[in-house]
């Protein structure tokens, strides 16, 4: 299990009572006297792997009381929210081989609002990206973005419905993510300004309004997908799931692509054959390609930038990089 081992659960912890539940009630392991090893893992939330000792069954425990201080009940209703996102997902067939959201096995507001998953050996996307990006294996990324096109697309696909997009929350999202980079002084008056007018000329393009709704993962960053054999994908952290417009998921993951090349002496034109390949993969899972890949490329501007801007907020980034991510979100929403 990746992370750093810190121990293991006492007995006498209600944590352990919890996890032996689990194994027994929820996933058939018939351990008489469990011991459980403990590692950490990076994540929003505090989070944890268990392996019980004996049987090597492992799962992960998310405990969202951390993040809220005294709102406990803040933190237990976010549990139960992403514990409820990943049974709707499932519900649509999502589970196993080759597409699967991970299963959720208990919530316990009590124990400083845990939630506790299936854990789901994989590769990170970001490892992936780190192939590309560092040691030149473009192959590896390729194949990762054609399992994970394939994976979002049958999930969109499954979940849209008769609603048109309702493209107001998104730029609200905007407005928020803005505002987040004015008040640390990380932009200007005038580019607020000039982003949010930017923002009303997309929002007054007919096209942003009139794809239908689907169920988003919501935070389709590279470390939120797990890769097995062959084309497996798996989705982790599904406490951001709603509905909207598609582009939202495929724009964050087009983005993070091309934030990851950013970083390279390649520059942000390095990832624009991943972004067209994993785009071209999409578009390959509907009645007409051509037409999918003409709507969602007509799409796709904003909610890069949009990405761009969210990674731009971030304390630790250094101030010129900061300022080239402002820069090449407004090359992209200045898009036709």
């Amino acid at each position: 299990m990746n992370g750093s081992f810190v121990g293991y659960v006492g007995g006498q912890d209600p944590v352990h009572g919890l996890l032996s539940r689990v194994l027994w009630d929820r996933l058939g392991v018939r351990q008489p006297r469990p011991v459980f090893r403990v590692f950490r893992l990076s994540g929003s939330n505090e989070v944890y792997g268990y392996e019980e000792k004996t049987s090597r069954t492992r799962v992960i425990g998310k405990f969202y009381g951390p993040r809220f201080g005294w709102d406990q009940d803040r933190a237990a209703t976010l549990a139960h929210r992403e514990y409820d996102s990943l049974q709707r997902l499932r519900g649509y067939q999502l589970t196993g081989s080759p597409h699967h959201v991970i299963r959720p096995l208990a919530v316990e507001a009590s124990l400083n609002a845990v939630l506790v998953v299936e854990h789901y050996r994989g590769e990170e996307l970001s490892h992936a990206i780190g192939r590309a990006t560092r040691h030149g294996d473009d192959r590896h990324l390729y194949r990762r973005l054609t399992a994970l096109a394939w994976f979002l697309a049958t999930q969109h696909n499954r979940t849209a419905n008769g609603a048109r997009v309702d493209f107001t929350p998104d730029g609200r999202y905007f407005d928020t993510v803005l505002g987040r980079l004015a008040h640390a002084g990380r932009v200007g008056r005038w580019e607020v300004e000039e982003l949010g007018w930017l923002r009303d000329c997309w929002a007054d393009r007919p096209r942003m309004w009139q794809d239908r709704q689907v169920w988003l993962h919501g935070d389709a960053t590279p470390a939120n997908f797990l890769f097995g054999p062959g084309q497996d994908v798996a989705a982790i952290d599904l406490e951001r799931t709603k509905r909207g417009d598609r582009m939202f998921d495929v724009g964050r993951v087009a983005g993070e692509l091309q934030h990851a090349f950013m970083q390279t002496p390649a520059g942000w034109g390095g990832g624009e054959r991943f972004i067209g390949h994993f785009l071209w993969e999409y578009a390959c899972h509907f009645p007409d390609r051509h037409q999918a890949f003409t709507s969602i490329s007509g799409r796709l501007p904003y909610y890069m930038a949009l990405n761009l801007l969210r990674i731009a907020a971030n304390d630790y980034l250094d101030p010129d990089y900061r300022h080239q991510l402002v820069g090449q979100a407004k090359h992209l929403l200045q898009a036709p």
